[in-house]
């Protein structure tokens, strides 16, 4: 469990306990901290939850990374801490349901591609269906295969999938029973995202880090759409992760990272980590 945390004590505290939450598989927990001041693991909710965590047998890592070169390089640094098969990259404002570690690491394996993932819901927006936003909806029907996405291909317009609670209005239209899930196809997942390590490794994962300027957005779009070319990738269904709302610590979006690592053009969209819009 890779968790890049700043300047969010309170919010960190809620994700841990989330993780504490989890029953299988075995996990260890890496915190990587980019605060201004004293770390987040600091502060008594959070340092509690870290307590738990190693009273139950999982081993939590606690480091400051500092000083900053941007969100891509601190999350290279965290995969660099990785030595498990399976790496998840959790954002250190969702709060994992029970269960929901377990449903992402059964669908990995099951389906065997690059990456799976959960994006986080706003569940203030459960009143607020979206048809426009879900209408794009497609789920894997048979293996998931490698694609390639860009901005301008249509796979591209699955994005508004993510925001408010679509996912939680397609789950329940769906009518999943208990245990169920269901793969489905992305344009990219933040917030919530299992990896195969090998695979993400494979593909260069955040090594382009070098190549942005410290304020830049979308280095998981960069890393997913390597893996994906090679591999696939799968949502699944229901999301067991729920987004806290808090504002967003990224308020430089001007440069995009698929802009300069990829030469594509940006679309001005709210962003890859906009789990809620």
């Amino acid at each position: 469990m890779l968790v890049p945390t700043c300047d969010r004590p309170a919010e960190l505290a809620v994700t841990l306990a989330g993780l504490a939450g989890q029953a299988d598989p075995a996990f260890r927990v890496v915190v990587s901290d980019q605060s201004a001041g004293s770390p987040a693991w600091e502060h008594p909710a959070a340092a509690a939850m870290v307590r738990v965590l190693e009273a139950q047998g999982r081993p939590v890592t606690l480091l400051q990374h500092l000083p900053r070169r941007g969100l891509a390089e601190h999350r290279q640094f965290l995969l660099d801490q990785s030595t498990a098969a399976k790496c998840l990259f959790l954002d250190d404002d969702v709060w994992l349901e029970p269960g929901a570690l377990e449903r992402l690491s059964r669908a990995l394996d099951e389906l065997g591609c690059g990456f799976v993932g959960m994006a986080p819901q706003g569940l203030s927006y459960l009143d607020d269906r979206r048809p426009e936003q879900t209408a794009g909806f497609e789920a894997w029907n048979g293996p998931v295969q490698a694609e390639r996405i860009r901005p301008g291909a249509p796979e591209f317009e699955r994005w508004p999938l993510h925001n408010a609670a679509n996912l939680s209005h397609l789950s329940a239209d769906l009518s999943l029973g208990p245990g169920e899930w269901l793969p489905y196809r992305v344009a990219w997942l933040g917030g919530c995202v299992l990896y195969r390590r090998e695979a993400l490794n494979g593909a260069g994962g955040f090594s382009f880090w070098p190549n942005l300027p410290v304020e830049h957005a979308g280095e998981d779009v960069v890393a997913q759409w390597q893996v994906m070319e090679r591999h696939g990738a799968a949502g699944i269904l229901p999301s067991g992760a729920v987004h806290l709302e808090s504002p967003t610590t990224v308020t430089e979006r001007r440069v995009e990272a698929y802009d300069v690592v990829l030469g594509e053009p940006s679309t001005g969209h709210a962003g890859p980590s906009a789990a809620v819009d």
